[in-house]
């Protein structure tokens, strides 16, 4: 009878709410914080012991200048790791990548640093072919995959290794969090990572979600890599990084979310450039996973907080019945939790509380950015990436072969048990 008082359209949109409302709250919960004082449990017993036994090369293919590429690719030299060398891998002598790399030579002759220079080209996916050609030069029966923009602790090598150990695990990948370079739309990009992605992962990963691989860092052994196809199968791909962690998996191995966080510069200095590199994040995840895509929405909290409101401000003001009674109080706890679930997060994401107040009246606008960029990346064919346009149509066709890799390991080894992210 309530159905027949209040219209089946309008207990939707109250649903939708309270589902943006629990989603909010969840991540919010699940988050653990980012203080800077924080230490993370570990992955295994003791990460010094396990991972000292294996000799790692670290692959960092780079392309052009780029704002704290000397201090990002220096934290990498002091390592407390005892046996690495790092590949630096440029296509050109040219770039000027190559002086930062010769600098930090000259800095720590103790650390085995090698520069690859390398114009061959492997596909349509520079990175990947720049990976290809940086393979042939490490000889180590661990790699680790990171990309040029970020900065790691001295212990990131010996514990992003660790679960290795672990015959199980095949792919090793970590988080990040936003540091910014720039002004208010790096400001507004620290926040993208920050508050939506970074908390939407955890969230995934909670649920038992482990469908994700981040180029921020793969560590992965040489077997894993080459039985999946290598780097050579990646060469044509878009996401590259959640492809080579896809076929490790179709190998029946696991993918460990690490408990090391590394940080990641944001540059964007107008809304142009952050337009583009967020909405070809969204749209790479369109064309990877179109039904993750799609409920993507719901975690714009802000718009629904607002229509949550006007509802309950609009069955204030309409008389009083059953079914409006009872709309009206589903509507305002949702408001209320959701309400509530956004503070606690962006508290629990901010660096100190001068941010959480300097950023605070960011929050509205950022969501409402993301609706306007989720809208657009549910049109398009293709994404601009390092001044390439690369359609997106290829990530369905390497899921294609993914499928068939997955379809090919089942002969040897038992298909991994994973949700889809």
């Amino acid at each position: 009878m309530i159905f027949h008082s209040v219209s089946v359209a309008l207990w939707l949109l109250i649903g939708l709410c309270v589902a943006a409302a629990a989603y909010a709250t969840l991540a919010a919960l699940v988050h653990p914080g980012w203080s800077p004082s924080r230490k993370p449990a570990r992955d295994t017993k003791d990460p010094a012991t396990e991972a000292e036994g294996a000799s790692i090369s670290v692959l960092k293919p780079l392309c052009g200048a780029e704002p704290r590429l000397h201090e990002n690719l220096e934290t990498f030299c002091t390592q407390t790791h005892p046996s690495y060398r790092l590949l630096f891998g440029v296509a050109t002598a040219a770039d000027p990548a190559v002086n930062v790399v010769r600098n930090l030579q000259r800095a720590y002759p103790h650390v085995d640093i090698r520069l690859v220079i390398d114009p061959t080209s492997h596909g349509c996916n520079r990175k990947v072919g720049n990976l290809i050609n940086l393979a042939q030069h490490a000889p180590d029966d661990v790699f680790v995959i990171a990309d040029s923009d970020i900065a790691v602790e001295a212990d990131y090598l010996m514990r992003v290794t660790a679960p290795l150990a672990d015959p199980d695990v095949g792919v090793v990948t970590c988080l990040y969090r936003a540091r910014r370079a720039g002004g208010f739309w790096a400001r507004m990009g620290t926040l993208f990572i920050d508050t939506w992605f970074a908390p939407s992962v955890y969230l995934s990963n909670w649920l038992g979600v482990r469908r994700f691989g981040f180029g921020a860092t793969l560590a992965v052994t040489r077997d894993a890599l080459m039985r999946s196809g290598g780097f050579d199968a990646l060469r044509d791909c878009l996401a590259d990084d959640y492809w080579l962690a896809e076929r490790v998996r179709a190998l029946g191995l696991r993918t460990v979310l690490s408990d090391v966080l590394v940080a990641t510069d944001v540059t964007e200095r107008n809304l142009s450039a952050l337009w583009q590199r967020e909405t070809r994040w969204l749209r790479t995840i369109r064309s990877l996973n179109p039904v993750s895509f799609a409920f993507l929405w719901l975690t714009f909290t802000t718009p629904w907080l607002l229509t949550g409101a006007l509802l309950s401000y609009g069955f204030d003001s309409s008389g009083a019945n059953l079914a409006q009674s009872t709309a009206d109080t589903i509507i305002d706890l949702s408001t209320s939790f959701g309400l509530s679930a956004r503070l606690l997060l962006h508290w629990r994401t901010a660096r100190s509380m001068r941010a959480f107040w300097r950023d605070l009246l960011l929050i509205p606008l950022r969501d409402a950015l993301m609706c306007l960029q989720w809208c657009a990346a549910c049109f398009g064919a293709s994404v601009m990436w390092r001044d390439a346009r690369i359609p997106v149509d290829d990530a369905r066709t390497t899921r294609r072969a993914g499928e068939l890799n997955a379809a090919a390991a089942g002969d040897a080894s038992e298909p991994a048990d994973e949700g889809q992210y």
